[in-house]
């Protein structure tokens, strides 16, 4: 797909730093979006709330969703989540990409979260999977939710394998340090992505 500008996905599994990452990547003066803020917003569109409300009927009352109980109810359930994903992924997906669409600038970032799960990896110019140690991420995203280690792990249980699965030719960063470290990791990875798609960074 020919751009005038490079697209690159940032993933990784939950608690592994995506969102610090991003964030890094903003301060280098890019464009930065995240599909989880769409996420958020799905639902006021019409035909995903009605499909959805079809299938979880328990988890919508009064013209509302019920989030935490519809999580609830998908992550327990592999084919649900399915099911629920091809209702509100390529909603997510065409707002993210109508955002990036309009942001300035040769270099575009975006968070997203389930970029394999949904097969998203081929609508962008290059990826960065941000990996980090399993209880470490159990215990960041516990912390970050308010909720417990083994709910974490339920749903790390039912996300993408990165350390099975990761195919070849992605840039890995490892966030195995503090915050300094991670974005000075941050900085190398954006500009030998840029590098290597022969456009200019702004630092790292």
């Amino acid at each position: 797909m020919k751009r005038d500008k490079l697209y690159v996905a940032v993933t990784g599994g939950i608690g592994s730093g995506k969102s610090a990452v991003l964030s890094a990547i903003a301060r280098l003066g890019y464009p930065v979006f995240s599909a989880d803020a769409f996420a958020h917003t799905v639902y006021e569109d019409a035909a995903v709330f009605s499909a959805a409300q079809k299938l979880f009927p328990s988890c919508f009352a009064g013209g509302r969703v019920d989030r935490k109980k519809l999580a609830s109810v998908v992550f327990a359930d592999a084919a649900a989540r399915r099911a629920l994903e091809e209702i509100t992924h390529p909603a997510i997906m065409r707002a993210l990409f109508s955002a990036m669409d309009e942001a300035a600038g040769d270099a575009v970032f975006a968070e997203v979260p389930l970029l394999f799960e949904g097969g998203h990896e081929k609508d962008f110019d290059a990826v960065i999977v941000v990996m980090r140690g399993l209880q470490e991420r159990v215990r960041a995203a516990a912390a970050r939710d308010g909720c417990t280690e083994a709910e974490v792990q339920a749903r790390v249980a039912g996300q993408f394998d990165y350390e099975k699965n990761l195919p070849c030719g992605h840039t890995v960063l490892y966030n195995d340090g503090d915050l300094a470290a991670l974005e000075e990791k941050t900085g190398r990875a954006v500009h030998d992505i840029l590098q290597k798609a022969g456009r200019e960074s702004r630092g790292g």
